[in-house]
């Protein structure tokens, strides 16, 4: 199994051309970020941790957030730069955030959670919620599911890695368990059309205090 960053870095050209204008077609995805977007407002810093090739911070900069990208492959981020040489985006891992605590007033995980192991989880949300303002939002998007889903040579490049689905209640209690409430809990089924094999899930928490 290849690790994240050596199989993000391999594919990110694709990746990239692939997933662009990922959010034309997903309406309650739009609206859900809105929301967010609305619930954090202009003032304070928000962290896109995970950011590939920066479609989600340039959305999130878009509808007004003061926000940057942090991604653990150097190639997405070099896309994302090129792409938005307006933002702001910086190579590391979300794992061990370059961030003094209560530095942000909101963290975006989208879909930047599946390839953590289940068991290294509370650590992680630990880590968001370290580096969150008391009162700051998190946004948390996976898949829905119990088995994980196993990507082989995706377009042609010889890596593979395995994506993590996860079951909503299960990623709210731990979430309540780093010290989130979380407030709204979404499922959107899949659409079988653009290639989606699992629902889709998105939890909005907010760090208590």
């Amino acid at each position: 199994m290849t690790d994240p960053r050596a199989f993000y870095d391999a594919i990110a050209e694709d990746y990239a051309v692939h997933f662009r204008d990922q959010l034309a077609h997903r309406p309650l995805e739009r609206a859900l970020l809105a929301a967010y977007a609305e619930q954090v407002g202009p003032s304070g810093l928000v962290a896109d941790l995970g950011c590939g090739p920066g479609e989600i911070t340039a959305h999130l900069d878009g509808i007004g957030l003061s926000v940057f990208g942090l991604d653990l492959s150097e190639s997405m981020i070099t896309i994302a730069r090129r792409r938005h040489p307006g933002l702001r985006f910086e190579h590391g891992s979300m794992r061990e955030l370059p961030l003094a605590g209560g530095s942000l007033a909101g963290v975006v995980s989208w879909y930047s959670s599946i390839h953590t192991p289940a068991d290294e989880l509370p650590d992680l949300f630990t880590e968001f919620h370290r580096v969150l303002a008391p009162g700051g939002r998190l946004l948390l998007a996976f898949q829905t599911g119990d088995e994980p889903l196993h990507l082989d040579r995706p377009w042609g490049h010889p890596v593979e890695l395995a994506f993590h689905r996860r079951r909503p209640e299960r990623m709210a209690e731990l979430l309540r368990g780093a010290g989130f409430a979380v407030h709204s809990s979404t499922v959107r089924e899949r659409v079988a059309e653009r290639g989606e094999s699992a629902p889709q899930a998105f939890l909005l928490a907010r760090k208590e205090g």
